[in-house]
């Protein structure tokens, strides 16, 4: 039964796969590393000066003011604007503008 059982559902051996979730787990401490440090930013700075948006490790954005419909449109849907990559609506890090990206589409999809 040793055999069998470590021919049907072993992972060990030269094909043992290596850890699917590890690179998700690095981002995930990355992403709550800078959470913290944009809070920590945040609490150092004097209550009247406190923006709570800003950029943290020199170009990393955060934004933990509550949303608006406005702040959502500008960062998520604004065909108009360049940027296809824009800071977080709330959060650390980086959204995509996908009316940016709906926009180059049917550029490139339409006849010129």
């Amino acid at each position: 039964m040793g055999s069998h059982h470590q021919a049907m559902g072993s992972h060990d051996g030269p094909h043992k796969k290596k850890d699917p979730g590890g690179l998700a787990k690095v981002v995930r401490l990355i992403v709550i590393a800078l959470t913290i440090a944009a809070i920590v930013k945040e609490l150092r700075t004097p209550k009247e000066q406190r923006t709570w948006h800003g950029n943290v490790a020199r170009f990393v954005p955060y934004d933990f003011r509550r949303p608006t419909v406005d702040r959502i449109r500008e960062r998520m849907w604004s065909p108009d604007d360049a940027q296809v990559v824009k800071p977080e609506v709330f959060g650390v890090g980086w959204t995509l503008n996908f009316g940016r990206l709906v926009a180059l589409v049917r550029r490139r999809a339409s006849p010129s």
